[in-house]
């Protein structure tokens, strides 16, 4: 039993270890190998074998006692945006290289206070700006998986939560935290075979999670399985008196309420998604998932959401603008990097610690974001996207109307190679195409495995729910999930 403690998911990890097929040691001490022979995936950016095993060690002993908690026994990784106490948190920057803090992150502590254990900081793109985890001030994460035909360039595990995606879709952990601002958590799911939800925004506390754009960042689960995902979720989610923005209602039981039975639900197909030049196998896949879905009992209804050509653009003006906002913190003063270079004043200090902290890709957010937040420029960018954004999330109203759910793929294509659009930064944007309007109307958006490409590389459907319908969400997931049957996984060469 011991060589497959890795191959498990959280449900068979936990009903393993409540069965006492396994200790909680055996599990978190096979996964923490895993971690320590996975440096060629750079997917960690710090290991702490320790807080898996203490957890695993306090597990054990509450079996023994019959005091189990809903993670007791399961081992994660946690995104390196979540501070965790005592323990290294970065933002995969060198401006936070080093800080250490003094208090927990509420998603978090939530899981810790779940029974779950900690096997390391994930790599991320740095403060979470990217699509394909080539930002990290740490180096880029390497995608376990390959192109088939022996074509070996190292793959993009997508971006930002590419740590996470890697890591679980390696069997280096069963779980992890992820965070999704445009797509950071849906898009590496798909990218690496794995599941993943962004709940409605509101659902996850922000507090302790280093911020990127406040109004879109929201904290979810990413898994091999829905249930898994089901079962994370309800550990991370609550009200947080702390975070301003956080939704004051109670955690369904979600992984009680699954149902793969759709019978009497419509599922919408957004014409607007069927962009120009996407390529036929994620069109073929997009159908698939329609025959998933009716034969789960589903109705399938087409939806228009017009405005949905003005996602992409409107997100690249509010998220910068946040961002440039949010990142104004970072001056050297009170934590962090600080330069001071000799006979240097307040204002070069500044200068020169931002210079040195930040990475070309927040520097380019951040420069568009004070000139869209500029006085002469507000009305024009800012207020505007506004104004479109309202528009946007108008748009998925009226789809309600109509139907319980929608159905598009999670990306425009499967894994690219690393450094393949690293020039053309609007490429790279262009990955956000189908999740970014979710995130602009802060709707819960999960992406599930649908199949392979022709290089034998996993392709991820989307589902899109109403607010705080994570139920419907999942269950559609679970329809798909079952009639899909993936179970690739990559071939080791690391």
């Amino acid at each position: 039993m011991m060589t497959n403690l890795t191959d498990l998911t959280v449900a068979e990890i936990r009903a393993g270890f409540r069965a006492g097929e396994f200790s909680a040691r055996e599990v978190a001490s096979a996964f923490s190998a895993n971690v320590a022979s996975a440096k060629a995936l750079n997917a960690f950016i710090v290991e702490t074998p320790d807080h898996a095993l203490a957890a695993a060690d306090a597990a054990d002993a509450a079996r023994a006692s019959g005091d189990l908690k809903p993670l007791s026994g399961v081992p994660i990784g946690m995104k390196d945006l979540f501070c965790t106490q005592g323990v290294q948190s970065t933002a995969a920057s060198h401006m936070l290289e080093g800080f250490v803090p003094t208090y927990e992150s509420t998603v978090s502590q939530k899981l810790w206070d779940a029974g779950a254990g900690m096997l390391g900081k994930l790599n991320l793109d740095q403060f979470a700006m990217g699509s394909s985890n080539e930002t990290s001030y740490f180096g880029n994460v390497i995608s376990p998986w390959r192109r088939g035909g022996g074509d070996n360039a190292p793959l993009a595990p997508g971006g930002s939560s590419g740590g996470s995606a890697a890591a679980i879709s390696a069997r280096l952990c069963p779980a992890a935290t992820g965070t999704d601002t445009g797509g950071s958590i849906r898009q590496p799911a798909a990218f690496t075979g794995i599941s993943g939800i962004k709940p409605t925004y509101g659902r996850c506390s922000r507090w302790g999670i280093v911020a990127f754009a406040s109004s879109l960042d929201q904290a979810g689960p990413m898994a091999r399985t829905v249930r898994d995902n089901a079962i994370l979720l309800e550990a991370m989610a609550g009200f947080d008196a702390k975070d301003a923005t956080s939704l004051d209602l109670p955690v369904p039981k979600w992984e009680a309420a699954l149902s793969s039975d759709l019978r009497g639900k419509k599922v919408g197909i957004p014409r607007e998604y069927r962009v120009d030049g996407m390529p036929a196998e994620i069109d073929a896949l997009w159908e698939q998932g329609i025959a998933f879905l009716k034969d789960a009992g589903a109705e399938i209804v087409e939806v228009s959401l017009p405005h949905t050509q003005y996602a992409l653009p409107t997100y690249y003006i509010i998220a910068p603008a946040e961002a440039s906002s949010n990142l104004a913190r970072y001056d050297g003063v009170r934590y962090g990097l600080r330069d001071l270079p000799d006979g240097a004043g307040l204002q070069d200090m500044y200068a020169a610690t931002r210079a040195a902290g930040f990475g070309p890709e927040v520097k380019r957010r951040i420069m568009i974001g004070t000139y869209v937040l500029s006085a002469g420029f507000y009305d024009a960018y800012y207020t505007q996207a506004q104004k479109v954004r309202t528009l946007i999330a108008r748009d998925f109203e009226r789809a309600w109307e109509s139907c319980d759910v929608l159905l598009a793929p999670t990306a425009p294509s499967a894994a690219f190679a690393l450094g393949e659009k690293q020039a053309d930064p609007l490429a790279m944007y262009l990955n956000d195409v189908f999740t970014v309007p979710a995130s602009l109307a802060g709707l819960p958006a999960m992406s599930v495995p649908g199949g392979l490409d022709s290089s034998g590389l996993p392709l991820g459907l989307q589902i899109i729910g109403k607010p705080l319908d994570e139920q419907g969400v999942l269950n559609a997931a679970l329809a798909i999930e079952e009639r899909a049957g993936f179970t690739a996984r990559p071939e080791r060469w690391w």
